[in-house]
């Protein structure tokens, strides 16, 4: 193998040139370059180590580079626009010698060289990334590009969208109970898949009873129809606006999702939600829609020590601007804390999926008692109560 005419061919990228920027890349590129044996192998060892966190698997970091990449044909086509001859050429010639990389083997790289002691091994699994490429641009609108190709679920980090690690696979059919809640979520979902008017959603209600959850396993539920989740929390709002500009041009659909939302009268971040919900076009994009939790229906907080300023000439104007703001969410959902049937079903079912074997009648008494010791009955307690009982048994 002429490894230096391999180099030279990695070099030459044009449409995936954003691909020797990546750490793995350039050890590779290194590798491939050095001519003293004792150099050669401090970049292979750098290169079999960047490859841990694909589990040491050269094909793995191949498919995610290739999917995430930025490039000019895959935007050109995003945005319906007709693409040349010559870039064509170029990324199926690219797609190629990528496929070909991963049929390498560790031995093949070390062909030629006077090395003959133990080579690190990396895993490689041939893929086809014509065949991989194609089937992502006649789809676009379900895999994207870019960081938002193989993730779900992001957040904002130093003003930048970042892929969330170790994100909550929650699916849902693991739930017990709301089920006409969950269903007005999901028909919401449904609709923003498929290019329909879609509402900005606000679930309130009682602590535990499964907002949060909601939001994030429909999401999931969603994501292979193009769906991805961007968390913002309440002190991020100012970068809304950047964030709808960052995601407008994108073929997927995304749910900018706010947690546990709640605002003192004097919020700076007030005005900033305010403008997407009513749709500015300087914080909304036409891909985009808010979905929020609060344990407020009236999400503005409000004291009665307030209701008395007198150099506010239009007060009352003020104070129904403040507690209409969840009026402007096209879609309120609703979730109470469960009767006490609702309660004992879920520990019943959460009972039954642990094997946990009690006497019904018991697990009731103690599930109630726990239930009252905490002051409320809901999901979040079931669960609660369950996980003792597992740790006890």
């Amino acid at each position: 193998m002429d490894l230096k005419l391999l180099s030279c061919r990695i070099s030459a990228l044009s449409v995936f040139r954003g691909i020797l920027d990546k750490k793995e890349m350039r050890a590779f590129l290194d590798f491939l370059k050095a001519d003293d044996i004792c150099q050669k192998l401090s970049c292979y060892g750098e290169f079999i180590n960047s490859l841990g966190i694909h589990d040491g698997s050269f094909s793995a970091f191949l498919e995610k580079a290739v999917c995430e990449d930025e490039n000019i044909y895959i935007k050109a086509v995003a945005k319906n626009k007709e693409v040349s001859a010559s870039i064509k050429a170029n990324a199926e010639k690219e797609l190629e010698l990528f496929s070909y990389l991963t049929s390498l083997t560790c031995a093949e790289l070390f062909e030629g060289t006077s090395y003959s002691g133990y080579i690190p091994e990396f895993e490689n699994k041939k893929v086809d990334f014509s065949a991989v490429y194609t089937e992502r641009l006649n789809h676009i609108e379900r895999y994207g590009y870019g960081i938002f190709a193989t993730a779900g679920m992001f957040r904002v980090e130093n003003g930048e969208i970042v892929a969330v690690e170790a994100a909550d696979d929650i699916t849902t059919d693991i739930f017990i109970g709301y089920e006409k809640e969950r269903q007005q979520v999901m028909d919401n979902t449904e609709a923003l898949t498929l290019g329909k008017s879609a509402q900005n959603v606000l679930l309130c209600g009682d602590a535990g009873t499964g907002k949060s959850s909601t939001v994030k396993a429909v999401a999931n539920a969603y994501f292979d129809k193009g769906v991805r989740l961007i968390e913002l929390r309440k002190d991020q709002l100012f970068s809304l606006s950047h964030v709808m500009g960052r995601i407008a041009d994108n073929p997927l659909k995304f749910i900018i999702f706010i947690d546990d939302l709640s605002f003192n009268k004097n919020d700076d971040c007030f005005s900033m939600l305010k403008a997407a919900l009513e749709g500015s076009a300087s914080a909304k994009a036409s891909n985009a829609v808010i979905y929020a939790t609060s344990n407020r229906r009236h999400i503005v907080k409000e004291r009665f020590s307030e209701r008395g300023h007198e150099d506010d000439v239009h007060h009352s104007d003020t104070v129904q601007e403040l507690l209409s703001l969840s009026d402007r969410f096209g879609l309120v959902v609703y979730f109470s804390k469960p009767n006490k049937k609702l309660y004992l079903d879920i520990v019943h079912e959460l009972a039954k999926r642990d094997n946990l074997d009690m006497d019904e009648k018991e697990l009731e008494i103690k599930a109630e008692a726990f239930a009252l010791a905490k002051g409320s009955r809901s999901p979040r307690a079931a669960q609660q109560f369950i996980k003792l009982l597992y740790k006890e048994k």
